[in-house]
């Protein structure tokens, strides 16, 4: 009996781990293609008149090396220029962001700066930001990013929808041929995570905006907690529990390079993860699929089991695969299957190993990254439960460096 229950639970962990990065984008890649021959697909929006009133919040601490060439950037955008307002928030920085920021002011009056002596954490400086806001749509964007000419248009055209409430960009990892497994296996992850945004779109409503591009309407901003670590998640989730639609644009997009090290992403990645239980924690009421729905049942399956099951579930898988290895009779069938899932097993986390290895030396080989990246991604989450667990994270970000 102990044995037929360790099966069990070895299978039940493995489905849970399938489901959670194969099992669901297959199951919505399949109901979108349902609805699509049933004629229910969603139709893209598409009025070239409909250009309302915005306003571009850019948080921007310490962003010197940046901020010249995100003025340019959001100056170049192709959107109607009395249509546009640029709101810099640069509370707290000490390395002449304001000063540059105020000079142009100058010369353009579209452009708003709203300074202060101390730094309070970019949650806080978009909750500052906020009151002054006058149009009826607000886009966030971040200093060290750079936006396709297009993108305000894109991202604008859904409200025409009066259903959407939000509507997240897409974020772009530029890499280069001779970048780190960090920098490739972020890119390949950010790309996996578009295929399912768009499957998310035309089933009901993309789980979570991105921080770096994402659009809302005014109206229905609330001030999240001061010490909210994803706050684009919990700004776009706290709109859609409320009945509207959050959309993915792919074609309104952030560009922006990886990670300067293993360590920078680790860094990023723990405190992501840390919010992402925070979340959870602040959002139980979405996991009640009788009252939300599709949206209860995209936010388990996209997020809750990603952040805070799956990476419990492949130790437990190893360990219990083990134990099972030593378990059974050596000439049975049993024995064999359990040993070669475990060879398999071993000989997969092998190869995040030496990923690990060649990641510390700047060097890049596919068959590894992967293996590795994965393993790195769960690792990350497991930290991020225990950061979360002992209460030391701020809404203050350390910010992780950038490659050049």
């Amino acid at each position: 009996m102990p044995v037929l229950l360790l099966k069990i639970l070895f299978w039940v962990l493995i489905l849970l781990v399938f489901y959670t990065y194969v099992g669901y984008g297959l199951f919505i890649w399949l109901l979108v293609k349902i609805r699509r021959f049933m004629g229910k697909g969603r139709l893209m929006p598409n009025d070239p008149s409909f250009n309302p009133n915005v306003t571009l919040i850019i948080p921007a601490y310490n962003e010197r090396g940046y901020i010249e060439n995100k003025l340019l950037n959001s100056l170049a955008l192709d959107y109607p220029i009395d249509n546009i307002r640029f709101l810099f928030v640069t509370e707290g920085s000490t390395d002449g962001t304001t000063e540059l920021l105020e000079n142009a002011q100058k010369q353009e009056p579209r452009l708003h700066v709203k300074s202060g002596r101390d730094r309070k954490g970019k949650i806080e400086a978009m909750n500052l930001a906020m009151p002054l806001v006058e149009t009826p749509v607000t886009i966030f964007t971040d200093a060290n990013t750079a936006l396709n000419p297009e993108a305000i248009r894109n991202i604008v055209r859904h409200f025409a929808d009066p259903k959407v409430g939000a509507v997240s960009g897409e974020k772009r990892i530029v890499t280069l041929a001779n970048e780190s497994a960090a920098g490739s296996g972020e890119g390949f992850y950010w790309k996996y995570e578009s295929f399912l945004k768009k499957l998310d779109t035309e089933l009901y409503s993309v789980v979570g905006a991105a921080g770096e591009l994402f659009a809302i309407r005014t109206e229905l901003y609330q001030p999240v907690e001061k010490d909210t670590l994803l706050d684009d998640f919990m700004i776009s989730l706290r709109i859609a529990e409320r009945g509207y639609r959050v959309i993915y644009e792919p074609e309104a997009y952030a560009i922006e390079r990886p990670s300067f090290s293993i360590d920078d992403e680790k860094k990023r990645k723990v405190r992501i993860a840390a919010g992402g239980f925070q979340s959870i924690s602040r959002l139980g009421e979405l996991l009640n699929i009788f009252r939300y729905g599709w949206l209860s049942f995209q936010y388990i399956s996209h997020r809750v089991l990603r952040w805070a099951v799956t990476p419990f579930c492949l130790p437990l898988i190893l360990l219990v695969n083990s134990i099972l290895a030593f378990l059974l009779s050596t000439n049975s069938l049993s024995f064999k299957l359990y040993m070669g899932l475990l060879i398999a097993q071993i000989g997969f986390y092998l190869f995040a190993f030496l990923g690990h290895i060649l990641a510390s030396r700047q060097l890049k080989v596919k068959i590894f990254f992967i293996p590795y990246y994965f393993t790195f991604m769960n690792w990350c989450a497991i930290l991020g439960y225990l950061r979360f667990r002992t209460g030391t994270s701020t809404g203050i970000w350390e910010k992780a460096r950038r490659a050049a």
